[in-house]
């Protein structure tokens, strides 16, 4: 459950000190930054996989992003399974929090959740908002939630 960079390195030493030392470094630089979360997961031969994302754009000049994979043997519903992904990016998000306020750097939960009703998924679309809401986080979701639809699917895929 090690955080690495989308190239595959590892991120040495903790995540809060690596995302720190990443806003000082972008804003030393003299980018604007805003953070994003997302968490997918895919079922494979009874095992589900789920990829984090921490996404950080610069204003008009790009991004760049952090993850980590994690694996259970659990069997969940649908709905289990897209919550679970939104408590993980909800984990990570409060974890993060402090920092981003104190650098004033904007943060977003994505949630790999789709808002047509025809769509699996939807089945868990008012619990996750209220979630992400209710824990004081701004919150998007399919098909403007590309921190977990884009970025953590990449890596799950």
């Amino acid at each position: 459950m090690e955080w690495q960079k989308y190239n595959g390195e590892s991120i040495r030493g903790s995540l809060l000190d690596n995302v720190e030392k990443t806003i000082l470094h972008e804003q030393e630089s003299g980018n604007q930054l805003k953070v994003f979360i997302g968490t997918d997961s895919q079922v494979k031969r009874n095992i589900v996989e789920f990829a984090t994302a921490i996404v950080f754009i610069r204003e008009y000049k790009g991004g760049f992003m952090f993850v980590r994979k994690e694996k259970t043997h659990l069997k969940l519903s649908i709905k289990e399974r897209m919550l679970s992904e939104v408590q993980k990016s909800i984990e990570v998000a409060y974890l993060l929090c402090p920092l981003l306020d104190l650098y004033n750097v904007e943060l977003e939960v994505h949630a790999d959740i789709n808002t047509n009703p025809s769509f699996k998924s939807n089945t868990a679309l008012h619990e996750a908002m209220g979630y992400i809401i209710g824990m004081g986080f701004a919150f998007r979701a399919k098909p403007d939630s590309f921190a977990s639809t884009t970025c953590a699917n990449r890596i799950v895929q």
